[in-house]
C-alpha cells in the first residue's frame, strides 16, 4: 500500500497511524460513555435494554392490546411456504387451538405470530408485541435443558419486563414468584436443577413462568406433549384460568377430544386456513377431509 508520496510506508508511519485511530476510537466511546452518564436512568433503560419497564406490571389488561389480527399471511422456512394467505382475527379473551395435520404449518404459524419468523408475505398486527405483553412457549424440543438454572431462576425470567437484563428481580417478585410455582404444584423445587427435572415437571416450572409474566397474549406450542394426564389435566386449568382472566389464549394441539372439551375456538390449518371459527363447526370429518388433500396438493406442487 503505498502513501500520498508514492513511498512505501515505514513501520514507524504505521505505529502512528494506529495509535491514531485508537486514540479516535477511545475519544468516540468516552463521548458514548459521557453521553449515556447524562441520561436519566429511564433513558439509559431503554437504550441498553428495551424490555425494561419498572412499571410493567402497574397497567391493566385493556381489550384493545389483547388480540391479534392478520391479513394475507404468508410464512416461509427458505423458499418453502408454510402459512399461505392466512387472513382473519383472534378475538381478544378469546380461547383457540390451532389444528391440523403434520406440516400443516402450526408451529410455523406460531412462531411468526411471537415475532421469531418475518411474514413472507402480509401483516400481524398485535399491540401485545409492542408493550412486551406477549408470552411463548415453545415445544420443549426446542429448549436447551442443560444451561445451569434453577427453578425459581426459570420462574423469575418471567417478570423480566420489570428488571430487565441487568438488573436482579426486585424484592416484590418474591411473592408472586413463590404463588407461580404454588400454583403450578413445585413447592419443594425453587432450588431444583432445571436439568435434573422431569417432563412434566419442566413444563410446570415454564407455565409457572408464564403466570409470572402475566402477558395479555399467550401462545403455546403443543404444551401437552409427553406429559402425564395429571400434569395436562392441571395445565388445562391454568390456561382456562389466564382465559378467565381475560387473556387471548392460542394452544397448538394434536388431541381433537382435549379441544372437543375445553376450546371454544379453533382454526383449522393445512398451511392454508380450512377452516376458522366455533369449536364444533370446525371439526368436522369434511373439514378434515379438505385439509389432508390441501395438504397432499401443496406437498405435490
Amino acid at each position: 500500500m503505498a502513501n500520498l508520496s508514492g513511498k512505501a510506508p515505514q513501520d514507524s508511519d504505521i505505529a502512528l497511524r494506529e495509535r491514531v485511530g485508537i486514540s479516535l476510537f477511545g475519544r468516540r466511546i468516552a463521548s458514548s460513555l459521557i453521553a449515556l452518564a447524562r441520561r436519566p436512568q429511564a433513558g439509559m433503560s431503554r437504550l441498553l435494554d428495551g424490555g425494561y419497564h419498572p412499571d410493567a406490571y402497574a397497567s391493566s389488561l385493556t381489550p384493545s392490546n389483547a388480540g391479534i389480527d392478520l391479513e394475507n399471511l404468508s410464512v416461509a422456512y427458505g423458499e418453502r411456504l408454510a402459512v399461505e394467505h392466512l387472513t382473519g382475527s383472534f378475538a381478544p379473551g378469546s380461547l383457540t387451538a390451532v389444528v391440523g395435520p403434520n406440516g400443516a404449518g402450526k408451529s410455523s404459524l406460531l412462531r411468526a405470530m411471537a415475532g421469531i419468523l418475518p411474514p413472507r408475505t402480509g401483516r400481524i398486527s398485535c399491540a401485545a408485541t409492542a408493550t412486551n405483553q406477549l408470552a411463548y412457549l415453545p415445544q420443549q424440543s426446542d429448549l436447551n435443558r442443560d444451561f445451569p438454572i434453577t427453578v425459581s431462576e426459570l420462574v423469575a425470567l418471567g417478570g423480566w419486563r420489570s428488571f430487565g437484563a441487568f438488573r436482579r428481580p426486585p424484592q416484590h417478585l418474591t411473592g408472586r414468584m413463590a404463588e407461580a410455582i404454588a400454583a403450578t404444584g413445585l413447592e419443594g423445587f425453587a432450588h431444583r436443577r432445571v436439568a435434573d427435572l422431569s417432563v412434566g415437571e419442566l413444563q410446570r416450572a415454564l407455565f409457572a413462568r408464564l403466570l409470572l409474566q402475566d402477558a395479555n397474549v399467550i401462545l403455546l406450542d403443543e404444551p401437552f406433549a409427553a406429559v402425564d394426564a395429571r400434569t395436562t389435566d392441571d395445565l388445562l386449568g391454568l390456561i382456562k384460568r389466564c382465559h378467565q382472566g381475560g387473556r387471548t389464549v392460542i394452544t397448538v394441539l394434536h388431541d381433537l377430544d382435549q379441544v372437543r372439551d375445553h376450546f371454544p375456538s379453533a382454526l383449522l390449518l393445512a398451511r392454508s386456513c380450512i377452516a376458522w371459527g366455533e369449536t364444533s363447526a370446525v371439526l368436522t370429518n369434511d373439514n378434515f377431509g379438505r385439509a389432508r388433500e390441501s395438504l397432499e396438493r401443496s406437498n405435490k406442487a
